[in-house]
């Protein structure tokens, strides 16, 4: 079987109803080399995909050719904008944006002063990524945002917070101990601070409803239903997304810094500790999202009764965001 099936725009080239054909588009999806394409290559890229549509493509392109025009715009166009996602908030700069904030949130001997600073800046960058990589297919007022934004910061600060005066004041730790569980610290707080995160950023798809298509790519409405399908998966996806990279590390770190080169040169901890964080991120990424697939399918029936009415579909499909 060839590398590049027959080119289809819109769709993916690997499987999207198993998790190994998620998994590879989504690999496809974080690629941090679509972070360096020039201006020029994505006009090129989007005119390309644009003459394929109308049927005037040039003669010589090939099926590779196509399939790598639709990845750079899927990359860096939001689907329903049709508007270029900041390089830090879009899924292929997550893992270099978002590395150094994971190396700041697990680093040990932790202060007050310093677990607010790297939960806030972690925070910050989730809710940018959230709103970035949201269904867009009805507008959201600034104000949504900056309530999100607010509200997950907030959360995230006090669990991370609460906890760490928790270990603090329980006098049955050694401090060996209390230096493993603090490392620990992360995970619950960044966790339950994702899904408030999601929810809170993109609230306004509850109320307002998200897009629903039929087989044709048709819009046949707009459903509340189908948004709280969107939220939930994306919420599940938040929940996963942090166990590899906030769980692993400390794990990892606490056998290594007991060899004896990591023990004599102690400088070079924190470089190990950098790169064991990026591996976990760079695993943890695309195992989270391939979860659920980006545009996902819903039972007609499960829909609002008008929605059900106005199509002959069995199934439609919506963006569930990233």
């Amino acid at each position: 079987m060839s590398e590049y099936p027959a080119f289809q725009l819109g769709r993916s080239r690997f499987d999207q109803n198993t998790f190994s054909g998620r998994f590879r588009h989504f690999l496809d999806v974080i690629d941090p080399s679509t972070l360096f394409v020039t201006e020029r290559r994505l006009r090129d890229c989007v005119e390309l995909l644009y003459r394929f549509k109308r049927g005037a493509l040039p003669p010589g392109v090939t099926d590779a050719q196509l399939w790598q025009a639709q990845k750079i715009k899927q990359a860096i166009i939001h689907p329903d904008t049709g508007e270029k996602i900041l390089m830090p908030f879009r899924m292929s700069g997550f893992i270099p944006f978002g590395t150094p904030v994971v190396v700041g949130l697990l680093l040990p001997n932790q202060t007050l002063l310093s677990t607010v600073f790297w939960q806030w800046l972690n925070q910050s960058h989730n809710a940018c990524v959230n709103y970035c990589n949201r269904n867009a297919s009805k507008p959201a007022p600034a104000s949504k945002f900056l309530q999100g934004y607010l509200g997950a910061v907030t959360s995230a600060v006090s669990i991370a917070v609460g906890l760490n005066v928790l270990i603090q004041r329980a006098n049955r730790f050694s401090p060996t101990t209390r230096l493993l569980v603090q490392r620990f610290v992360p995970f619950p707080a960044v966790a339950s601070a994702n899904v408030c995160n999601v929810v809170l950023m993109r609230h306004s798809e509850l109320s307002e409803g998200i897009s629903v298509l039929d087989d044709s790519g048709s819009v046949v409405g707009t459903s509340r239903v189908a948004a709280r399908h969107a939220l939930l998966e994306t919420a599940l996806t938040r929940v996963v997304l942090p166990m590899p990279i906030l769980v692993l590390p400390p794990l990892i770190m606490a056998g290594l810094e007991k060899l004896p080169v990591l023990q004599r040169h102690r400088r070079l901890v924190l470089p190990v500790h950098s790169l064991v964080c990026l591996a976990a991120f760079s695993l943890a990424l695309p195992l989270a999202i391939s979860l659920f697939p980006q545009m996902s399918q819903i039972d007609v029936n499960q829909l609002e009764p008008e929605i059900a009415m106005a199509t002959e579909c069995k199934i439609l499909t919506y963006n569930k965001g990233l």
